[in-house]
């Protein structure tokens, strides 16, 4: 009978507590949501092909040939073989400094350099050479742009020594090499070394530590201070509640600031993650992605009636957050849908701006529009948060 009891009584018991989801509808709509939302994500965030396709390139033609030459000659095969595959959307630049202002930028993801020596090497029997610019932020689409580039070149000179045979084109034993195989390929970075995946995900671990550090405090901050009673004590004290508010938001921008900085620190020391841009550009950046998301978090508990669905709201957002901004993934090889969701996440361009001046070296004007949009967005959020944290405080 005592363990007939106490099963029925803990059965009463669960029965009881699952009560409570029909009660909190907004507990209700999280629990359905967030298994949804991760599946949808698993499901389309990996890339389905290993073949890029419309990617912005720059292309760089140095070679003095007219018309006729071997180096135009080659520029125009590439740009036919391009409009058959799709494969780049390829514009023109003027140097390798250009090219690697526009890979900082975020307007191009590579460039293919066509050197001046390219029609002089292949008429004297020479191999020519074509150099390739990878972003070496983005390692997974600069090797597969590398890959399939430099077969397409291949491809090309293959082809190209099938008519020199065909044509009766003489080998000898010095240029043997440049018949066969006509075009060499070199690959570049914009920076010196030869970054790991860690150096691409480091930024992004970063800005996704200090906006977890945020929603998952300001749940225990607000939420769970209002349940106990403590908020209503500081509410009836003669303290502004701008003050109150205000003071919060200071105690955890301190906070993700501390553990992001610790992110960087065992990144550098730890793991060999090199900073090629300014450290501090790179301190201001995290103190803005932290004012960013701090609004948002704030009107997120404002709105939930306790402390379990605050954190319930929290996890439901920040879970999209880290797939589709870029975290870990390139967000060039999501679906174009999944695309359009991250240009309206604020940590898309947190991590964005600490990729780019962490792994590219970029300066302020390259990093202007990221800057803008949290400026803009940690603004919006928190004037949207002081009436919403004060009506939530009088119900």
């Amino acid at each position: 009978m005592g363990a007939k009891r106490m099963v029925s009584h803990s059965l009463w018991i669960a029965w009881k507590d699952l009560l409570e989801l029909t009660r909190v509808r907004m507990l209700l709509v999280l629990l359905v949501l967030m298994p949804l939302f991760m599946m949808l994500m698993v499901g389309y965030i990996f890339p389905t092909s290993g073949s890029i396709n419309h990617l912005p390139v720059g292309l760089v033609d140095l070679d003095p040939g007219n018309d006729n030459s071997p180096g135009h000659t080659f520029v125009l095969q590439l740009e036919a073989i391009n409009n058959q595959t799709g494969m780049m959307d390829l514009s023109s630049a003027t140097s390798f400094a250009d090219i690697k202002t526009k890979i900082q930028n975020g307007d191009i993801y590579g460039g293919i350099i066509i050197p001046e020596n390219f029609s002089s090497s292949f008429m004297a029997g020479k191999q020519a050479t074509i150099t390739i610019i990878t972003d070496q932020s983005n390692p997974q689409i600069s090797q597969m742009m590398q890959g399939v580039l430099t077969q397409t070149i291949d491809q090309m000179g293959v082809l190209l020594a099938e008519n020199r045979v065909i044509n009766n084109t003489s080998i000898g034993a010095d240029n043997s090499l440049a018949i066969v195989k006509p075009y060499a390929v070199e690959t570049k970075g914009i920076v010196p070394g030869n970054p790991n995946y860690f150096q691409f995900v480091a930024p992004g671990i970063i800005a996704m530590v200090v906006m977890m550090s945020l929603m998952t405090a300001l749940p225990r901050a607000i939420s769970h201070e209002k349940e106990v009673g403590t908020l209503d004590g500081m509410m009836a004290a003669p303290v502004n509640r701008l003050s109150i508010l205000l003071g919060k938001t200071i105690a955890q921008m301190v906070r993700g600031m501390i553990q992001g900085v610790i992110i960087l620190v065992l990144a550098v020391t730890l793991f060999g993650v090199t900073i090629y841009g300014s450290v501090p550009l790179i301190f201001a950046l995290l103190l803005l992605g932290v004012f960013s998301f701090v609004g948002l978090g704030i009107v997120i508990t404002s709105f939930a009636k306790n402390e379990e669905t605050a954190a319930m709201m929290m996890m439901t957002i920040m879970f999209p957050m880290m797939f589709l901004s870029g975290v870990f993934f390139p967000i060039q090889q999501m679906p174009w849908f999944m695309q359009d969701i991250s240009k309206v996440l604020p940590l898309t361009y947190a991590t964005k701006a600490l990729r780019k001046v962490m792994t590219l070296g970029a300066g302020i004007p390259s990093i202007a529009t990221e800057l803008a949009v949290l400026i803009g967005f940690g603004a919006v959020m928190i004037l949207i948060a002081v009436p919403v944290f004060r009506r939530a405080m009088t119900r």
